[in-house]
């Protein structure tokens, strides 16, 4: 599975990062690809890129707050979930979603 994320939490800090490195390791951890942006304190870091959206079979918003640049992701399927998800249990939602598109 090719999967985009965005991470942003209401500070723009911890939380924003913690959720990156959970989806990223658990993304790893089960054989799937993942690129994931962040929008907090600093802005936004490691912005997707149009091509990345266009080759994505799925955006995970883990967010707590408003993102920039949100209709950049208007034709794609995405998952909105608190972010305390991401950080908490990434594998579990990673297989989640993962049966859901196979099904």
């Amino acid at each position: 599975m090719n999967i985009i994320a965005v991470t942003a939490c209401a500070t723009g800090v911890a939380h924003t990062f913690m959720a990156k490195k959970a989806l990223e390791n658990a993304a790893v951890k089960q054989g799937h690809q993942i690129k994931v942006e962040t929008q907090g304190a600093t802005g936004i870091e490691n912005e997707l890129t149009q091509t990345d959206i266009d080759q994505a079979d799925i955006l995970i918003l883990a967010v707590e707050v408003g993102i920039a640049k949100k209709e950049r992701f208007d034709q794609i399927k995405k998952v909105e979930i608190p972010i305390s998800t991401a950080i908490k249990n990434a594998e579990g939602l990673l297989k989640k979603i993962e049966e859901k598109l196979n099904s």
